[in-house]
């Protein structure tokens, strides 16, 4: 059962303009001292003068700039730069944005989340994440006692109707709106007892599927028990026992998910690799660029990816000669994990062709990308190969999280990426 509440959020002041763009800021681990200082730029009050008080993001830095977060915080608090709501609400966030010459608007709310064990209550994570430090976070998340950015929780909900009764609470005017990167960020507060107590029904059947922030969740459980053991026991409802979530329905129209790449450098992956093993079919494809090549493959499956050389320049679809190519191989996985076209990628490509006949039985070194066009130069300039991917769909992420098993590694890129600094959790009573 996943306990949904609503929380007295703090929040930049709005009694003298609804426009926060100049303060909103992009996750902190997407920054590096470029970006950041480009933000601070823009304002001096930026949110990410107290999310990233240490450079480079994940690593922990000295106490003294934690303390320092603090202290900015309490300051814009006492001069009304930001306001912590009086009455706990639940926060409905629309974010409204093109891509690829499409409209969408995604719709989702803030609200705390009871934190659970992943996988033990209601709470799962969909993917298999790289290990990361969290001392950075904890550190900053002891200094502020608060939750300073959300995770980014996903739920069943096939005819939407949480996000139908929150619409049927909104205001003609959001509370607060923000724009930067072209994505419309706008808010509304929800204070309306008999709206929440229905979402929190609505929600308490539901699991929740963590698309972004597992390391939050993580670091939150860690604060908890800081806490514990320094206070001893909390109270049930004690904000401690929760963390800060954006919620997103599974279907809703504007949940867009994005592949990510992976690139080879210097190993030269081709046709040729592939030659005399009959459980693969290799077709060259005749594109101009990497997003024609993505969209050819469609006609040959969900398991079909795009390689291409970074030497001769050759596009071509790699596809499994049987769906159920992993299935001997991969016995532990489910059904809907050996089905993936990562899957089919890493544990059958890479581990068992790519590693054993160009690197020695080496590890491969992978680096990650999102553009498509990146992907592409990247394999050029380092005269390796890029595999290109299909997007994952939500279908497939539904039935692997259903099944009780973890996407492989950065299988989901959902975009865009949540504003930070529109909402923080407060973690004190």
């Amino acid at each position: 059962m996943s306990v949904v509440r609503p929380l007295p959020g703090i929040r930049y002041a709005t009694d003298k303009s609804r426009d926060i763009s100049a303060l909103l800021a992009p996750p902190y681990d997407v920054l590096d001292d470029t970006g950041k200082a480009e933000f601070q730029a823009r304002h001096p009050k930026n949110f990410v003068v107290i999310d990233l008080p240490h450079m480079p993001p994940k690593s922990a830095g000295p106490a003294a700039v934690y303390q320092a977060a603090r202290t900015t915080l309490d300051s814009w608090l006492r001069d009304g730069t930001m306001v912590r709501d009086r009455e706990p609400a639940i926060y409905v966030y629309h974010q409204s944005y093109r891509f690829a010459g499409t409209a969408y608007v995604r719709k989702m709310f803030f609200a705390r989340l009871k934190l659970e064990p992943f996988g033990e209550g209601s709470i799962f994570p969909h993917e298999r994440t790289f290990g990361g430090p969290k001392e950075d976070r904890l550190a900053l998340t002891k200094a502020t006692q608060a939750n300073l950015s959300p995770i980014f929780g996903l739920y069943e909900d096939g005819q939407n109707v949480v996000a139908k009764r929150l619409e049927r609470a909104l205001t003609p005017e959001p509370t607060a709106v923000g724009t930067f990167d072209g994505v419309e960020n706008r808010l509304w507060k929800i204070t309306d007892q008999a709206t929440i107590d229905e979402v929190s029904k609505l929600m308490a059947p539901k699991p929740t599927y963590i698309a972004d922030g597992h390391h939050r969740c993580g670091t939150g459980m860690m604060y908890r028990d800081w806490l514990v053991s320094q206070q001893g026991a909390l109270p049930p409802e004690h904000p401690a026992n929760y963390v800060l979530c954006v919620f997103c329905a599974m279907e809703d129209p504007g949940l867009l998910i994005l592949p990510t790449h992976r690139i080879l450098p210097g190993v030269q992956v081709s046709a040729d690799t592939f030659r005399g093993d009959n459980a693969i079919q290799v077709t060259p494809l005749d594109v101009r660029g990497a997003t024609e090549a993505i969209q050819a493959l469609a006609k040959f499956g969900p398991q079909a990816i795009g390689l291409f050389n970074g030497m001769s320049g050759a596009y071509w679809a790699v596809k499994p000669t049987s769906p159920d190519i992993l299935d001997p191989l991969e016995p532990a996985r489910t059904p809907a994990w050996r089905r993936l076209g990562l899957a089919f990628l890493h544990a059958y490509v890479l581990d068992r062709v790519v590693t054993p006949k160009l690197c020695g039985g080496q590890e491969v070194e992978i680096k990650y990308i999102k553009s498509d066009d990146d992907a592409v130069n990247a394999g050029r300039a380092t005269k390796g190969s890029a595999f290109l991917l299909q997007p994952t769909t939500m279908e497939e992420l539904r039935s692997v999280c259903s099944a009780g098993d973890l996407m492989p590694q950065k299988s989901t890129y959902f975009y865009p990426k949540l504003a930070s600094g529109l909402v923080v959790n407060p973690l004190t009573m």
